[in-house]
């Protein structure tokens, strides 16, 4: 028998501000950061789970106090008993009477609890000596369920339902596996397209993308609407016709602007346009969609939880959705997101990027084809070539497509030379970079 004996926290922070990696309309300056957590056991193999949330620097202290806050609602529970039954141990923290009041089930201390989860799961697949996809690609139909909660979530989406659906895939999961490990999972890259970037580094970006297997970039957009004709139609002219390009305004606009901005855009074939408003405002959505048919709308990675999700599919808001592996409440909330956009066939494309978000999610969206949905043609995980040598388990890009990861666990672990080293305010660049700035 083993025990939880600490919940370690650290925040990390990268200075990608100074190159303005991950610059987009509503956020010119983002230095990626996250508030970074270990499960440790007294295992006698060191097992040990890992989980983020993932920041863009300013208040990632607030997000790292958060995580830490829920230290006494896990340590000294047996290994053992929250890996049998993942769902009671999500629910232990998310049900909370009193941490409750601090959402509910949404916002930082929602996110927190999150990462927590996500941390229970990377060490639950570590114990079973699996990646965490073929973790949870392995679990019995009726294991699955029993790690979600369908409160709020039965007008759209029963448990028998949901049962349905990962039964009707339960006979295919060998051969998806098999299929998976063979061929990866489809991406596109966002890499080109930081609303920051000169137009020769957009250019030249773009053009590499093509070469190294993409199918589809995205481009940020929202800042200025000219600017985005002249960008867009110097990416087409970089990609060709047949390369797919979606734009992403960052929740950057009201509804009839971006009706009308999209308009504009329109002429550039666009794959569809993300986070065109308040990720709240299901009937903004609904509205823009409506109003700029054809292009596809998309929403997700800023969607608070399982309910909101609910209601973009039950108005029609959206033509697809993402995901993102640090935003809700972990792996559970996660499972009953993409089994309710298997029951409206709405294709998911995951979000990815910042720190980690690329290693956690990429093991979602292959357990969503291996045994929830089959799909993977007509979807992709994002992906952006930042901060990946920071991880024990990079995530691994060949010919446009997501290696199915190998290495047991969640692909969540840090280099401790990483965290050493950016750890803020005190590891060693944060100190070296603060006397620099004394000096100068």
């Amino acid at each position: 028998m083993s025990t939880i004996v600490a919940l370690d926290t650290h925040d990390v922070r990268f200075p990608t501000s100074r190159e303005l990696d991950g610059s987009d309309a509503m956020n010119p300056d983002p230095d990626y950061s996250a508030a970074y957590v270990v499960l440790r056991t007294d295992a006698a193999n060191d097992l040990a789970g890992y989980g983020l949330v993932f920041t863009i620097g300013r208040g990632n202290d607030v997000q790292t106090a958060a995580v830490a806050a829920l230290a006494d609602h896990v340590v000294g529970l047996r290994v053992e008993d929250v890996i049998a039954d993942l769902g009671a141990f999500a629910r232990r923290l998310t049900n909370d009477s009193q941490l409750r009041w601090l959402g509910p089930e949404k916002g930082v201390m929602h996110m927190a609890i999150g990462a927590v989860i996500n941390a229970a799961w990377d060490l639950a697949a570590r114990a079973a000596k699996k990646p965490l996809w073929r973790f949870i690609a392995e679990l019995t139909p009726e294991q699955l369920v029993d790690t979600i909660d369908f409160r709020y979530l039965t007008d759209a989406l029963t448990r028998d339902e949901a049962l349905a659906i990962l039964r009707d895939a339960h006979p295919q999961r060998a051969q998806r596996i098999a299929t998976l490990i063979e061929q990866g999972y489809p991406a596109y890259t966002t890499s080109p397209g930081w609303l920051g970037y000169s137009d020769e580094k957009l250019v030249r970006l773009a053009k590499e993308a093509v070469a190294d297997g993409f199918r589809t970039i995205k481009l940020k957009v929202g800042a200025n609407v000219q600017d985005d004709i002249r960008r867009c139609r110097l990416a087409r002219q970089a990609i060709g016709p047949d390369i797919a390009m979606a734009v992403d305004a960052n929740q950057r606009w009201d509804v009839g602007p971006a009706i009308d901005w999209m308009r504009q855009l329109a002429e550039f074939n666009i794959a569809w346009i993300e986070e065109p408003t308040s990720p709240d405002d299901v009937l903004g959505h609904a509205a823009i969609r409506q109003g700029i048919t054809p292009v596809p709308v998309s929403t997700g990675e800023h969607t608070q939880n399982r309910v909101v999700f609910k209601q973009l599919l039950q108005a029609g808001a959206v033509d697809l959705i993402q995901i993102d592996a640090a935003r809700v409440g972990g792996v559970n909330e996660n499972l009953a997101i993409l089994l309710l956009a298997a029951k409206f066939n709405i294709r998911v494309f995951p979000h990815a990027g910042g720190v980690g978000l690329c290693e956690l999610v990429q093991h979602l969206a292959m357990a969503d084809f291996v045994a929830i949905t089959g799909k993977m043609e007509d979807r992709a995980i994002e992906f952006v070539d930042h901060l990946h040598q920071h991880f024990l388990d990079p995530v691994r890009i060949q010919h446009g497509r997501y290696l199915a990861p190998a290495v047991p666990g969640f692909s969540a672990e840090m280099h401790a030379s990483s965290i050493a080293e950016f750890s803020y305010p005190d590891g060693r660049f944060w100190v070296e970079d603060l006397a620099a700035n004394r000096q100068g």
